[in-house]
């Protein structure tokens, strides 16, 4: 056994890769040099404190702590004993201990033995869903343990700031290690160049899952898999989850229910606040809200992060002065927001909200419909469903979405076009970002502005970037007027023609990316009279115009629903400003909750006095 003054010699919980690929990624110096990081072993002193939030356990001679495929109850921190760990993918494929010890750069004396004091945890318990393990752990021998369940993780994280700092950058970084190396997670088998793999990718990294591709033709195993399971063409690919489920294709919500993203249960009482869009501006709302006492349920159509985690790289962001890519930054609120006990259902729609059914008494409760057929119950409603990417008039774009056109520029799709010609259509920030990170991928990017330069609608910092990319040409004055290629082989070129002159020129490509604006999410309030402009923008505050009663700035002129973010008309669509509305929003929310408490506490004394008189 180690002795306290060794807290280096720790690390069990395996990290693994989330890039697709055949096998483990090696190690990143960055991972390497953090790994006394990732596994933490607690002082006598830190082991007393986590004692508070979690109860005494002894295992027997292997007896099991965590099962691979299975959730686990929460963290533990050994007190005395030998636990021995196997990393197992969903394919039941175990790797040693010595390969664990090569993948995070340690040697084998690290991973020779758990130390007392050691904690051992996943980020997905953070949650309080049910998060399936990634290794089997068997007790050696008698084992003393605290276990410590996630509300009790989740208390801890905040009660003890210093250990809890500690614990959860320990577990951010086995989650970044699990993500980088491609181990813990799902696991794919289909083609890489195939745009139904290309979805579901995509759909995991902006999750922060962790997740392996296995190309046919190019595994063994994999191959042997696809006899096994015979799928006809349209059931690939194939998709073998943690617990060994085996999928067929399955649509991004199929996989997000069979990964825990999809809350399972939802209280039945009203929530203080029910968010309804997971970017910037909710993601902000959540997490100060729920840092000052709400309860709160954040819900997301998609995937947490929204169009700034799709963003590669944003420089102009506060504090970042050497940037920080929008997929880090979304992922970072998103776990504070689990700390501070915000409860999340993703991949969850929201198709109505009904503004009447309960809107009598001194304590109305807003009632929103979900695609699933369950409701949600909220005592006030912040929408900060941001805007959806808008499709230019381009004739069969449709047919090739997912087939060569992307409307992002994620890692999986930057890829797909290494050392290949790309063009890009649009001339924002999000489209100058996407430019320059395509273009330390593929061979050459053609930026398609609609307008006579950039200088109206992109940030001086990208134009300069821009310019000094020798592999970017920014074509002014164009518009797309045709995609070639076929259902089957997806896209193969691009016509696009200049709007001065006329002249057409075609080029061979198999991708596009769209970054052509916006419009507001705003279609599932329809019915509730939120006032809109003439965009679909929603107007809150003194832009609704006159009302019967003072609006906060940031309320709609319907009673308990708030706007934030890029739905917001008039909002800066920036990620710097959404974040400081669901900032702002929470103050107005505690003043439109006080003003309802009042009420009702003044209704009940009133019907108090009206019993008490019936009854003299």
């Amino acid at each position: 056994m180690a002795s306290e003054k060794e807290p280096e010699r720790s690390g069990h919980e395996v990290p693994g890769n989330a890039r697709p690929g055949p096998g483990p990624a090696p190690p990143t110096a960055a991972l390497a040099s953090r790994f006394q990081q990732m596994f933490p072993v607690l002082s006598a002193a830190e082991i007393d404190r986590v004692r508070h939030f979690g109860d005494l356990r002894r295992f027997r001679p292997g007896e099991v702590l965590f099962q691979a495929g299975k959730p686990g109850p929460g963290m533990y921190v050994i007190l005395s004993g030998r636990v021995a760990v196997t990393g197992r993918d969903p394919l039941g494929q175990a790797l040693p201990v010595a390969t664990f010890a090569e993948l995070i750069g340690a040697t084998l004396e690290d991973m020779a033995e758990v130390v007392p004091g050691e904690v051992m945890a996943d980020i997905g318990q953070l949650s309080g869903n049910p998060s399936a393990s990634v290794i089997d752990a068997r007790a050696v021998g008698e084992v003393e343990a605290i276990v410590v369940p996630p509300e009790g993780l989740r208390a801890l994280l905040i009660a003890e700031a210093e250990l809890g700092e500690r614990i959860l950058r320990a577990l951010i970084l086995r989650r970044v290690a699990h993500i980088e190396m491609g181990f813990g997670g799902p696991v794919l088998i289909g083609s890489l160049q195939s745009p139904e793999v290309t979805r579901l990718s995509g759909f995991l990294e902006r999750t922060g899952i962790p997740f392996r591709v296995l190309d046919p033709d190019q595994d063994a195993d994999a191959s042997l898999l696809l006899a096994r399971f015979a799928p006809n063409p349209s059931e690939l690919p194939i998709v073998v989850i943690p617990d060994g489920t085996v999928f067929k294709n399955p649509t991004k919500a199929d996989l997000a229910r069979a990964l825990g993203l999809v809350a399972h249960t939802l209280r039945s009482e009203p929530y203080d606040v029910a968010i309804v869009g997971a970017g910037p501006a909710g993601l902000a709302t959540a997490v100060y809200g729920a840092s000052e006492g709400l309860s709160i349920l954040l819900l997301e159509a998609i995937t947490f992060g929204g169009q700034a985690g799709a963003s590669a790289r944003i420089e102009n962001y506060l504090g970042f002065p050497t940037g920080v890519s929008g997929q880090t930054l979304m992922a970072r609120a998103f776990t504070q927001a689990q700390k501070f006990g915000v409860e999340f259902s993703l991949s969850t729609e929201v198709k109505q909200l009904d503004c009447i059914s309960e809107s009598s008494g001194p304590d109305p409760v807003l009632i929103l419909h979900l695609a699933d057929g369950r409701q949600v119950r909220a005592r006030a409603v912040v929408v900060a469903t941001g805007a959806r990417y808008r499709r230019p008039e381009i004739p069969n774009l449709a047919q090739f979405e997912g087939r060569g056109v992307s409307y992002w520029a994620s890692p999986v799709e930057a890829r797909l076009c290494r050392n290949e010609n790309v063009a890009l259509l649009g001339g924002g920030n999000s489209a100058g970002q996407a430019a320059v990170f395509l273009a330390s991928h593929a061979r050459q990017v053609r930026m398609l502005v609609r307008g006579p330069s950039l200088s109206r609608t992109m940030s001086h910092y990208l134009i300069d970037r821009i310019a000094a990319s020798a592999n970017i040409e920014v074509l002014c004055d164009t518009e797309v007027v045709d995609l070639l290629g076929t259902a089957d082989q997806g896209l193969q070129g691009v016509r696009w023609r200049n709007r001065r002159t006329g002249a057409e020129e075609e080029h061979a490509m198999a991708h596009f990316f769209l970054f052509t604006g916006a419009d507001p999410a705003a279609s599932w309030l329809a019915g509730c009279g939120v006032p809109l402009d003439d965009k679909g923008f929603i107007r809150t505050g003194a832009d609704v115009g006159s009302i019967d009663r003072d609006l906060l700035p940031l309320e709609t002129g319907v009673e308990g629903i708030f706007a934030v973010g890029d739905v917001r008309s008039g909002s800066v669509k920036r990620v710097g400003a959404a974040i400081g509305e669901g900032a702002a929003v929470v103050a107005q929310l505690h003043t439109f909750l006080s003003r309802r408490d009042s009420t009702a506490d003044s209704a009940g004394r009133a019907e108090a006095a009206r019993s008490a008189a019936r009854s003299a």
